[in-house]
């Protein structure tokens, strides 16, 4: 076992490749009984195609299962270092092979990589049919991608493997390399992999470097491990999942989940200050006027926030999160401003009346409110009257719509009201 890791030798996860569609573990909707990847193979009827999923799930073993598979010339190229030269050349090759009656597969790891450029070089041999395309990314394609590239492959997406095939996959392990490791590393090993077979193996490897021949326990993966297995990059869509889902659980008024999210993301190394603004917009689009506070608890956490810094920022953090999801919510202030954004697009733009003005002579005839009973005087400040505010009876709001249809009542007036824009 000890030799196996010295000198030029592949990592574990490269030894462990599966190298037949019996050996792949995962992607069962795929390359299961009736999986269309699986038909493909099998009849070796390929079509053009990108492999999308989180990282060690199988995407670049499966593509390469295909190209051994079929019995088309196979072209390797990895966006990383490949050029427009290289790509002009291989689409050369396939030209010529094509020629002949060869089909060529174009296998192109890190997809996601080329340029525009490059990707729009691929495309007059993919309408012509002179390349099989087979792409791998860990981004999503729909924003990696450019939609004429898209348009020409089919998209298939990955899943993280599930906790049973990344068992089945560190049993192959252990027995290719003959440990030992105790039931409870082999547990541990497995749930802190997070379905990513590739970090579990090279994991792996590393312990049975620190254990020199002894068994391998928990307390040895702890020493490797520690907070390496918060998987967050803030490039990634991982990154957007979590700020989503811990927005949506505030909205929801679900706090323990929204400690959960925010934990993750201050493990992960989020910029706080990032959460801290996506709280100020939370204050006012969810909650609004049912509190009107809250966005001025929110102001006042991003600034302490940026003047305390991590890892004290954590508690302020904390305490906004609890505090605006126990909150109601009221998201009438966000619905008016888009009803009326909608108006204004949609219809014709009204005139200012000539009393409101900032100029004018008839801009004397404007009556100002402090100036009368209550500081309040009936005046026409649109030529229309148009309701895009609809108050709700939640919180502190309810006080407002009872201001609110006051109001209407004492402005109303003789002219045709318009529909309330729902």
């Amino acid at each position: 076992m000890d030799g196996l890791f010295k000198g030029p030798s592949p990592p574990l996860s490269r030894l462990l490749m599966p190298q037949t569609l019996e050996d792949f573990f995962g992607q069962d909707h795929l390359v299961g009984k009736n999986g269309i990847i699986r038909k493909m193979v099998d009849e070796d009827n390929l079509i053009s195609s990108v492999f999308y999923g989180p990282p060690g799930c199988g995407k670049t073993a499966l593509a390469k299962i295909i190209a051994r598979s079929t019995k088309s010339e196979i072209i390797q190229l990895n966006a990383v270092t490949a050029t427009v030269d290289d790509i002009r050349k291989s689409i050369k090759k396939a030209r010529s092979n094509s020629d002949v009656g060869i089909k060529t597969i174009v296998f192109i790891d890190e997809i996601h990589r080329f340029n525009k450029l490059q990707q729009d070089a691929l495309l007059p041999p993919l309408e012509e049919g002179q390349i099989i395309l087979i792409g791998v990314t860990t981004k999503n394609p729909f924003f990696s991608l450019t939609p004429p590239l898209r348009s020409r492959v089919l998209l298939f997406e990955f899943y993280k493997l599930s906790e049973k095939n990344l068992y089945k996959i560190l049993e192959k392990a252990i027995k290719k390399v003959n440990l030992e490791i105790s039931y409870k590393a082999k547990n541990y090993l497995v749930k802190i992999s997070n379905g990513d077979a590739r970090r579990m193996l090279n994991i792996l490897e590393a312990a049975t470097i620190l254990v020199k021949g002894r068994k391998i326990e928990r307390e040895d993966l702890d020493k490797i491990i520690k907070k390496q297995w918060i998987l967050y990059d803030r490039d990634e869509d991982f990154h957007y999942d979590v700020i989503s889902a811990f927005i949506k659980s505030i909205r929801g008024s679900n706090p323990d989940a929204a400690l959960y999210w925010l934990a993750v993301m201050l493990e992960g190394g989020e910029d706080p200050l990032y959460i801290a603004r996506r709280l100020i917009i939370l204050a006012s689009e969810d909650i609004g006027l049912a509190d009107s506070l809250a966005l001025l608890l929110t102001t006042s956490a991003y600034e302490a926030v940026d003047n305390i810094g991590m890892p004290e920022a954590r508690i302020i953090l904390s305490h906004i999160t609890i505090y605006l999801s126990l909150q109601q919510k009221s998201n009438s202030s966000y619905l008016a401003i888009e009803k009326a954004l909608k108006y204004v697009r949609e219809k014709p733009l009204m005139d200012v009346p000539p009393y409101l003005k900032a100029v004018g002579s008839e801009k004397k005839l404007y009556k100002y409110p402090h100036d009368y009973q209550g500081h309040f005087i009936k005046q026409k400040y649109l030529p229309k009257s148009i309701n895009f505010y609809q108050p709700t009876e939640i919180g502190r709001e309810k006080d407002l719509k009872k201001r609110y249809e006051k109001l209407k009542e004492m402005l109303k007036d003789e002219d045709r009201k318009e529909p309330s824009q729902e």
